[in-house]
This record gives C-alpha cells, sequence and structure tokens, in this order.
C-alpha cells in the first residue's frame, strides 16, 4: 500500500488514506514503467531476426537472449507480463523474418502466420518467468526454449520450424556443434550462451552496487554457473570445430564423382508457376543441352549424376509421352541419369479428387524411369490446404492452394548405383527427413527446390537450412532451385559454388560420397528429448515449490532486490 500513498502518517501513526487520482492515471503509469521492457522486447525480436540471412549477423541472436533475459527476469515481471513481453518478441522476429511470404498473396496471411508463431514465444516468456528463481536458472530458460522449439516444429498442421534460432548459425562459429546434437543442441547453446551473459552482467552489477553502498557480500558463487555455461559453450564449440572445418576423408571409401545441379529458371515469378509448366521443363531440357555441349567442348566435367529442381516437370513424364521425350533427349545428351522433380497422379486421382504427388523420378539415358522419392512432408496453405472450406473465406488465394498428399518411402533413390537422400524443399526444416535419408544408406544429399512463389530472401533462409543438413550429417548437399539460389555445400558447411537468383545455370562440381554415421545423426532425437524433458521438469519443479510456504519464506529472505536501497547510516557523533 504504501506506493500508493503520499508516505504522511495521521498523528496516531497510522497511514494516511491513499491519495486520489484519475482512473487513467494509474493505467498511464504502468505503461511507462513497463516501456523500457517492452523496448527491450521488441528489440531482442529484431537482432534476433538479423541473425538470419540475408543479414546473416550471428551474433545478434545471443545479444538478442541477453537482451530478452534482462526483460524476463526483472524482478516486477510476472508470469502473464511474460507472456506478453514473449508475444512482442515473438511478433517483431516474425513480422521481419518472413515478409517473403506475402510477395504473392499479399499481407493478410503473412501477418496471420506471424502472429501465430508469436503465440510460441509468447508461452516460452511466461515460462522463462516461472523457472527464474530456480538455482542455476539460464540453464531452466534455455531447455524451457527448446520446449517451445519443439512445440512451433510440429502444431499446428505439422509445424512451422521456420526461424528455429539454430538455423541463424550456419555463418558462425556456433554450427559445428550442430555435428553433435542438431539444430536443436545449436539453438539450445546460443540462448544459453546469451542469457548466461545477462545472468553474468546482473551479479556483476548487484556486487558494484553494494560496494558503491558501502554493503558487504557473500561472495562470488553466484558468477559462477553462468560463467560455467559460457565457458562449456565456447569449449564445446572450439573442440568440435576443427573435426567440423577439416573432416577426414578415405579416399578409398568417400570415393569423388562429379553432380551437376542445373537451374533452369522460370519465365516469370508468382503463383501462376504452374500454368508455365511446359515452358519451365523446356527450361531445364535447353540448360542441361548448353551442359552437354560444354562437357563434349571439353569446358565442363562430365557428371555422373544430374539434378533438377523440385517442379521442373509439372507435366507429369509418366503419362505425357512428350515430356518424357524431352526428359530422354535431356538424359541422352548429358550421358547421366537426371533426377527431375515432377508431379504426378496421386492414388484414387480423378477430375473430382485431384490428389498429386511431389516426386523426384530418377530419368536414365536408357529405359527411362527407374526410381523415384515422393515428397513425405507437404507444405500448408502451399501444396494443400486444411480446412479449405474454412480459409477459403479469408483469401482469394485460398484455392490456389494445391492438393498435394504425402508419399512414403525411405528419402533414398539410386542413381548410377549412388545412394542420393532427396530432401525436397520444404522438407528441409524438417530434422526428421534429412536424418531418415542418411540412416537409409545415403551418401550425398540433394535438395530440389522451387522458389518461384517466393523470392530471393526466402531461397537465402533455406540456402542456410541446408549448410546445417550438410555440418549435422557429414554429407555434401546439392541444392537445385527453378530460380535460385542453387549451391553445392561441403560437410564443413561451405558453399562450394552457386548460382545468382532469377537466371538459367549450372553447376558441375566434384563431390564425395561420404559414408559414417555423425553423433547428430545417431542421437539427435535423444538429446533434443533430454533438452525437452529438462524443460518440462524444471516447469513442474517451479511449480510445486513455488506452492510450498516455506520455500516461499526462504525467496523472500534470499531473492535481492534490484533495486535496493543502501542501508542507513548510523548518526554521527559531534
Amino acid at each position: 500500500m504504501a506506493a500508493l500513498t503520499d508516505g504522511s502518517a495521521n498523528s496516531d501513526g497510522a497511514p494516511a488514506p491513499p491519495l486520489s487520482r484519475p482512473r487513467g492515471a494509474g493505467l498511464g503509469a504502468a505503461v511507462l514503467r513497463r516501456l523500457p521492457r517492452m523496448a527491450g522486447a521488441i528489440a531482442a525480436g529484431l537482432l534476433l531476426c538479423v541473425s538470419f540471412p540475408p543479414f546473416g549477423w550471428w551474433y545478434t541472436a545471443i545479444v538478442a537472449f541477453a537482451l530478452l533475459a534482462w526483460v524476463l527476469t526483472h524482478e516486477s515481471t510476472t508470469q502473464i507480463g511474460g507472456l506478453g513481453y514473449g508475444l512482442l518478441f515473438g511478433i517483431a522476429f516474425y513480422v521481419s523474418l518472413l515478409p517473403w511470404t506475402s510477395s504473392f498473396v499479399g499481407v493478410g496471411p503473412w501477418l496471420a502466420l506471424a502472429g501465430m508463431e508469436s503465440v510460441f514465444p509468447a508461452l516460452f516468456g511466461a515460462g522463462a518467468v516461472l523457472v527464474r528463481r530456480l538455482p542455476g536458472w539460464p540453464i531452466w530458460v534455455a531447455a524451457v526454449w527448446a520446449v517451445q522449439e519443439w512445440a512451433k516444429s510440429n502444431v499446428p498442421f505439422g509445424g512451422f520450424p521456420w526461424g528455429a534460432v539454430g538455423f541463424g548459425q550456419t555463418d558462425g562459429p556456433f554450427l559445428p556443434i550442430a555435428q553433435i546434437g542438431g539444430v536443436p543442441l545449436v539453438s539450445f547453446a546460443v540462448v544459453l550462451l546469451g542469457v548466461s551473459m545477462a545472468a553474468l552482467a546482473s551479479e556483476v552489477t548487484r556486487w558494484w552496487r553494494l560496494d558503491a553502498a558501502g554493503a558487504g557480500h557473500a561472495g562470488p558463487p553466484a558468477i559462477v554457473l553462468p560463467g560455467a555455461y559460457i565457458g562449456v559453450v565456447l569449449l564445446a564449440t572450439a573442440v568440435i570445430w576443427p573435426q567440423v572445418r577439416q573432416p577426414s576423408i578415405n579416399a578409398n571409401y568417400d570415393p569423388l564423382v562429379t553432380v551437376a545441379a542445373v537451374q533452369g529458371n522460370v519465365p516469370r515469378l508468382g503463383l501462376d508457376f504452374n500454368a508455365q509448366r511446359r515452358a519451365v521443363l523446356d527450361n531445364h531440357v535447353r540448360e542441361t543441352l548448353r551442359l552437354a555441349d560444354e562437357v563434349r567442348a571439353g569446358r565442363a566435367a562430365q557428371p555422373q549424376i544430374v539434378v533438377w529442381p523440385e517442379n521442373s516437370s509439372d507435366v507429369d513424364p509418366l503419362a505425357n509421352p512428350d515430356a518424357a521425350e524431352r526428359i530422354t533427349i535431356a538424359a541422352r545428351a548429358i550421358e547421366a541419369p537426371i533426377l527431375v522433380g515432377g508431379v504426378l497422379a496421386g492414388p484414387g486421382y480423378s477430375s473430382t479428387n485431384p490428389v498429386t504427388l511431389n516426386s523426384v523420378i530418377v530419368w536414365d539415358p536408357v529405359g527411362g524411369p527407374s526410381d523415384r522419392h515422393d515428397k513425405q512432408i507437404v507444405q500448408p496453405f502451399g501444396e494443400y490446404l486444411p480446412w479449405r472450406g474454412f480459409f477459403r473465406l479469408f483469401s482469394s488465394s485460398a484455392d490456389r492452394a494445391g492438393y498435394f498428399v504425402p508419399g512414403d518411402g525411405s528419402g533414398v533413390v539410386r542413381a548410377a548405383g549412388v545412394p542420393i537422400g532427396v530432401v525436397t524443399c520444404w522438407e528441409v526444416i524438417f530434422d526428421r527427413a534429412a536424418r531418415e535419408s542418411v540412416l537409409n544408406g545415403a551418401q550425398l544429399l540433394t535438395v530440389p527446390s522451387n522458389n518461384a512463389t517466393f523470392g530471393e530472401a526466402m531461397s537465402e533462409q533455406q540456402l542456410a537450412f541446408a549448410k546445417l543438413r550438410a555440418v549435422e550429417h557429414n554429407r555434401y548437399v546439392v541444392v537445385a532451385a527453378t530460380t535460385g539460389i542453387s549451391s553445392v555445400v561441403g560437410p564443413d558447411g561451405r558453399e562450394l559454388a552457386r548460382t545468382g537468383f532469377f537466371e538459367p545455370a549450372y553447376l558441375d562440381t566434384p563431390v564425395r560420397l561420404m559414408t559414417g554415421l555423425t553423433p547428430a545423426t545417431r542421437w539427435g532425437p535423444v538429446v533434443q528429448w533430454l533438452l525437452i524433458s529438462i524443460g518440462i521438469v524444471a516447469c513442474i519443479a517451479s511449480i510445486i515449490l513455488r506452492r510450498s510456504p516455506t520455500h516461499r519464506v526462504s525467496l523472500r529472505r534470499r531473492t535481492p532486490r534490484t533495486h535496493t536501497s543502501p542501508p542507513a547510516m548510523a548518526p554521527r557523533r559531534r
């Protein structure tokens, strides 16, 4: 009540009644008090965004979580407040990360997606406030972040892993951690580093204030744990770095092959990509024939395998003899099997049930189609529309969504005797897709993509995901995109070659067929579930302890106050 009085008292020593004030004054004052933290949450979201391509300032993610930790661990921040600050953080992050989703469908779907994804950081904010009183709180806060990343990667409609913190670290020093625990462990390490730095700074500041006030302090134990967390993250990165940057290659077991990625381009960008399907097929045939001419002239190496992008033949080559003939001409000219991205009729296809499969077909120079991978994780609101009757009420673009259904298979095709993992476009952001391919024997990963309905920023971000997969599974990755950016990525995450955006081009690059499994390939899901379990257990423990009366008393006694007044000084004797 003291905060609501003018500090005076009646003659009998009782507090004076609260001063009357306008109804809106309290609300305005509350907003002003929270304004620095609201600005901090928004700034943290923007800082996290610029850690991703096209900016790629990886270090800003650490600053982002240090700033967010300052907001969430302020003594006046309640769980409801944490929910609100987390929501502001999420909105700032996703609105600035995903503008490419509005390129051809308008701002409505973009803002709706950003708003939906912002719910997960909001829940993280509430969880972080819940566990911040536990000893060693930075590790519990980082584990709560791991829980929200897992949740957003699975719900709703199969999840949206885009924006996982680890994907923004592909040009930074923490990328090697992916070989130990994949994206979840990289995200956890970055969040732990940022939050621990905030904890360290808070303790140092508190010491300085106590010393300046002439008050003693108990000693250094409060800074030991955050300092240890920072040390562990940096040490782990330093230990793993040489192994990732200089992978051991056995020439007897890791043979060298030449792979070509063909980028045929499209006549124009936009949602009417499918209306251009014959022109797109012809573009890829034409660019492959140009590569064949270069090979015959000795200006390019003879490829053993050629990779075309997703949707490079939206004309079903298994049902359309004309399309099949064009692909066969290209395969015979280049004298190598082509991995063709095609759209095929799905099971039970009819005019009233136009289900389709997004497939990659191995097309041999002699014999035609020999193997196939059907995309297993199809994209909601693009390749198919969940709740079609409901969502068409909100957007005129709803009926442009396809009728694709997921396929099945091992995620591996064989071309020229080589087991090749196929992770088609959208699948690259899901941990299980690339991992399944490698566990089923893939010695090389391909990412055939179609970015014609988006733009260059999206292509840059997707290429970053492919870099992380290369390190995670110690495989070369070949990205072939209709409009770009196509690239060949080494197992250390570095680009060996790349094309520009929205231009016809090809890449003709030697790669190693790698074998062996990394710890992330073997144990990635176990690592993720361990982090999730830590976060959930920390939340449960906090709830139980907060309900304990003795614990509440002990917290009041030992919790430092951010704005502690200096101890009163004894009056001097004259």
